[in-house]
């Protein structure tokens, strides 16, 4: 498959209004210089940013912010073309646009050039800052091809705002060096061409990802753009010769080709999430620091900026201040009952990726289609139980293994979704018929013994609203945390998580994330229950029942939520990208690549299974 490396030679296009015409998507009327820089670098970039919102900040980024800071806080004033009167004026942070050509600019510095004291017609010229290197031309310092496009197309809208302009310049601060750009017939052909193919690639299909690019290592969407792993999903379909859905089916549960998917993705996120679990706590916050008090004491301290989300337990306050800054910093605040039920979100404004939700419920729509996903999910959570099962049973039972691969490999065909209903059922039957298998408690634990035998980890089948046992009182409070986070990254993506596949619209069920979550059940959930029994992080005296109903106490949510973040964070193989990251992380790469293929950029959803 040819992948192209960059932008494509420019060539002359349709005119600006000519594409704003084509009506495919209610794009802004004026592209940004900036924007054509992206599309230049990347057109790929160019997409998520323009056309899809979508910004994350890295290391780069965040320097790149810190050197424009002092340009973009002291804007100046910039006299009329026709009142410019002396040489060595200087304005900053200047913003202008043409509208005949459909370009908008903010310029970082405009300097005058001349002045009519000197007997010369006035003129101006940009300045662009900009972080890194310039490129070098038989060792000379030179413009970077999407630097130099950007800066051009700032001198075309001041040509068009009435300015004289023969030149812009690029400074780059990693060195200390000005590179000058003259403004000439050619380039300003270039710039409208790459502005009429920018305008084009928005309306279109996302553009396929960079080949193999130096430029991915250090991009701060490479997480969210997935270039090698789109790129090899999408190669090893093509590689396919018989045309049977099983046979591609059969082929990504295959080892991948030579081709080595370089680990682009950090292994684990750097932010954590916050619990906060003790009744009566209040939640404030003073300058980029989270406080939680209880009562007039300070109990806990955190860094906005080292939150990935804020999980509030029962009657936990928390301040109108405080919430405002967690909507502008995209960190979700979510809330379950004092028994670990979840129960809603607030967020900022979020979701901005309006064409995944509309290839989401087109998709949905489609009852092959969601037949198919569906079936990959229920066949991937049923081969995850069968391998804990074997793993992790003191005595693996040879049948109930024999038959959940028949059940995973049946539900590759269910010829409907009732049918891959009764097949998902079945399955849990068997597994939780076998589950008790699992659990290694000390029995001779005087903790255990305590509180009666009614509270020990003897675990004879799933039940639950309510949970009428220990072991499935964790369960389903683990269940809760599961769907939690993958309700905030299929809000994260952009997917409505209301509207699944596998489970259909229901009001006020997430099922999209519970879709999402039924590979992961035994893997992350299960897992992490027979942990946090197992290390005994939860012991018999944590738990209280009331009438049929068991929940769990304060100490013991806090012995789940450990094993459970233990687990979220360890490392595990992707069977497929053949690379490690952690569960937490895996959850995002597997809601991408879904996005990935209900968009049509692979042929078909890798379901994780591990090896």
């Amino acid at each position: 498959m040819a992948i192209p490396q960059s932008a494509p030679a420019p060539a002359p296009g349709p005119a600006p209004d000519e594409i704003r015409s084509l009506g495919k998507k209610a794009l802004p009327e004026l592209l940004p210089a900036r924007m054509l820089n992206e599309y230049v670098y990347c057109p790929r970039l160019f997409y998520y940013e323009w056309v899809e919102g979508v910004f994350r900040s890295s290391s780069d980024t965040v320097e790149g912010a810190a050197r424009h800071a002092r340009v973009d806080t002291e804007p100046g004033h910039l006299p009329p073309a026709e009142e410019l009167e002396k040489e060595g004026l200087k304005a900053r942070s200047v913003e202008l646009s043409s509208e005949s050509r459909g370009l908008i600019a903010k310029i970082d510095i405009l300097e005058t050039t001349a002045g009519r004291e000197a007997g010369e017609t006035p003129s101006v010229r940009p300045v662009d800052y900009k972080r890194g290197r310039p490129a070098l031309a038989d060792d000379i310092p030179a413009a970077w091809p999407a630097d130099r496009i950007q800066v051009a197309c700032q001198a075309l809208i001041l040509r068009d705002n009435g300015y004289q302009c023969e030149e812009a310049v690029l400074y780059y601060a990693a060195t200390k060096q000005r590179v000058r750009v003259a403004i000439t017939e050619e380039l300003e052909r270039e710039v409208m061409a790459a502005a009429a193919q920018a305008r084009l690639a928005a309306n279109g299909p996302i553009p396929l990802p960079l080949e193999d690019s130096p430029k991915c290592p250090r991009c701060s969407l490479v997480g969210i753009c997935l270039p090698d792993e789109t790129a090899a999903l999408h190669d090893r379909a093509l590689t396919v010769e018989a045309p049977e859905r099983a046979r591609q089916l059969e082929l990504f549960a295959q080892p991948g080709s030579d081709a080595k998917i370089r680990p682009l993705v950090s292994a684990r996120d750097d932010l954590r999430p916050l619990y906060l679990n003790s009744q009566g706590m209040r939640v404030g916050k003073s300058g980029q620091v989270i406080q939680v008090r209880e009562k007039d004491t300070l109990v806990q301290e955190a860094r906005l900026g080292e939150v990935s989300q804020i999980n509030v337990f029962g009657n936990v306050q928390i301040s109108t201040q405080a919430v405002q800054s967690f909507c502008q910093a995209e960190i979700p605040v979510v809330y379950f009952n004092q028994g670990g039920w979840f129960y809603g979100i607030t967020t900022g404004l979020g979701g901005k990726n309006v064409m995944l939700r509309r290839d989401q419920f087109q998709a949905a729509a489609n009852p092959a289609l969601s037949l198919e996903i569906a079936r990959r999910l229920i066949s991937g959570k049923i081969q995850n139980q069968r391998t804990l099962l074997r793993r992790n049973h003191l005595e693996p039972p040879a049948e109930v293994v024999r038959q959940l691969k028949r059940l995973s490999e049946s539900a590759l065909l269910a010829p409907s979704q009732e049918s891959l209903l009764g097949v998902e059922g079945t399955a849990a039957r068997l597994y939780f018929g076998d589950f008790a298998g699992l659990l290694k408690p000390d029995e001779d634990d005087a903790h255990g013994a305590a509180p009666g035998p009614d509270m020990a980890f003897d675990f004879r089948g799933r039940n639950r609203r309510p949970s009428r046992d220990p072991v499935n009182a964790l369960l389903s409070f683990a269940y809760a945390l599961l769907v939690k986070d993958l309700t905030i990254t299929c809000q994260t993506i952009g997917f409505d998580p209301y509207w699944g596949f596998f489970h259909q619209p229901r009001f006020g069920r997430p099922g999209l994330a519970l879709d999402l979550m039924e590979p992961f059940r035994p893997l992350i959930a299960d897992s992490a229950v027979l942990s946090s029994i197992n290390t005994r992080m939860v012991t018999p005296a944590d738990f209280v029942r009331t009438g049929p109903a068991v929940s769990l106490t304060p100490n013991g949510r806090k012995g789940l939520l450990r094993a459970y973040e233990l687990r979220m964070d360890s490392l595990v193989t992707h069977p497929l990208l053949d690379y490690r990251v952690s569960y937490r992380r895996m959850l995002e790469i597997q809601a991408r690549l879904l996005a990935r293929y209900i968009g049509g950029e692979i042929p078909d959803y890798p379901v994780f299974e591990t090896r």
